[in-house]
Order: structure tokens, then sequence, then C-alpha cells
């Protein structure tokens, strides 16, 4: 484990300090599909040790401990591991960074990153991510993506985007520089169709309130992307007046193998 921890980026550390409720209740589950990609892809069952990295309130976490593997869930922000420790009492909830993950060499054998990798995405993460797994070992990337195919989904997306300055982000794809990586095979990525159904306070408006840049802008501000985003409600037939609103998302999952090291040759062979 590396040591010290490097500081976490700006909007996670002031956005998310404040908005672990508002995270809970704005952002969407998983599709019941990736289930069987945890089982199948990452070959989580009983017996098997994953580590929930990024783990945030733990909104995937229990989809974790569904599949009847040990979780132990990493994550740096203090108030979001609370929340996480209080909902998932059997997860195993420690403080750290994908950079100084607090576990043994070859301890684990998956590390899932659900709606976090982007965060942290670079070499020497997914290098200590390699020295945590054990030879064979399996990375897991999960991301919940609004479905900009539909129009006043892009429009919403609109007034989020304008918003997130240097933030890091999947939309952005600057996550996928991180490979390829000489400890991971090359990632292969499967899509699962996706909605959030609920009240649009909470499917709308608190999603956004939840976007770590968001949650981070002075209240007037804040203030100001709720007139937005009220503006295209009343503009939208789907959402105008409406009591439960369903938004439309794809889920994106990624996997990976750890690739072990190669073993020194003989001496004296010859090749």
């Amino acid at each position: 484990m590396k040591d010290p921890q490097p500081s976490i980026h700006h909007a996670a550390a002031d956005g998310y300090k404040g908005a672990a409720e508002t995270y809970v209740r704005g952002r969407p589950d998983y599709p019941p599909a990736l289930d069987q990609w945890l089982r199948t892809r990452l070959g989580l069952q009983a017996g098997q040790v994953v580590v929930d990295l990024g783990a945030g309130t733990g909104k995937f976490t229990g989809r974790l401990l569904a599949t009847g593997a040990r979780v132990i869930a990493v994550e740096p922000v203090a108030q979001m591991l609370a929340k996480l420790a209080a909902s998932h009492p059997r997860a195993e909830a420690l403080s750290g960074t994908a950079n100084a993950i607090p576990l043994a060499d070859e301890s684990v054998d998956v590390v899932v990153c659900a709606q976090a990798f982007h965060w942290f995405a670079s070499h020497e993460a997914l290098s200590e991510i390699a020295r945590v797994l054990k030879p064979g070992g399996r990375l897991g990337l999960v991301w919940n993506l609004r479905d900009a195919r539909v129009p006043w989904v892009q429009r919403l997306d609109r007034i989020v985007n304008a918003l997130q300055g240097d933030t890091p982000r999947y939309y952005t794809g600057a996550w996928r520089q991180a490979f390829p990586h000489p400890r991971f095979t090359a990632l292969q990525e499967q899509h699962f169709s996706n909605s959030h159904s609920g009240a649009p306070e909470n499917v709308i408006f608190d999603r956004v309130r939840s976007t770590s840049f968001i949650a981070a802008l002075p209240d007037a501000e804040r203030a100001q992307v709720d007139r937005q985003i009220a503006t295209l409600i009343a503009a939208e037939p789907e959402l105008r007046d409406k009591c439960v609103v369903s938004v439309p998302y794809e889920t994106a999952a990624f996997c990976a193998h750890k690739i072990p090291r190669s073993r020194n040759p003989p001496v004296g062979a010859s090749f």
C-alpha cells in the first residue's frame, strides 16, 4: 500500500461532503441483468473477496453483497463512507483511495469500481489495483449513463455539462487513457438498458444536485440550475405536471483480468 494518500479531486472533496443524502435519493439503481454479469464475468460468489472501490454511499455495495461474496468497501469521503456503513453493516467499510488501497498484496479476487473509475483513472491506480488482486483476479468498471439519444435528456445534459469544468467524467472518455496497462487484459464491454422512475424531485432534480460539481456550487448558482431544470420540465409534455417520470439510462459494464508478472527465464536459457 502506498503512503501518503493523494488528495482527491476538489469537485468530489467539496461536492460530496454535503450531498450524501441527495446522492442516495437521486441516483438510479442498476439493472437486474447486471447481477448475472457480476456472477459470470467477474465470478462473484460465496468464498470470493471483492473490493467496492470508490464505493460512495454504497449504492452498488448491496449488489455485491447479494452475490454471497465478502465485500470490502473503500471510500475517501468520510460522510459518504458513514452513510455506507449504516446502510450495509455486512460490508467492511474502510477509508482509502485508489492510489492507496488499505489491503495486503494479492488479497482479493475482484475489484469493482461502480460510477467511480473516472475519478482516479491512471496508470498508478491500475497498478495499485493489480497489487491487491490475486493472480488472475478481475477488475470490473460500471457506470449508469443517462440516455442522451432521448431529446429532453440531451437538453438536461446540456444544462449539467455547461458547469463541469475540469471534473473527470465518464462522458469525456479521458478515463480510457489509463488503458492499455501491462497488468491487465483488454477491456471487455457490455451494455444494459436501465431506467429510473419516481417523482421528478428525486429522479431529475436530486440526480442533478448529486453531481459533484453541481453540489459544490454556491447556493445561488445551484438555485439557478434548479430554475433551468424547472423550465425544461415545464416545456416537455413527457414531464410536465407528472407525479412520476422515468429517466432512461444505459448501464455500461467493463471487465479485465489481471495478467501475471512474467517470470524470469532460467539462467542460461535461450529463446
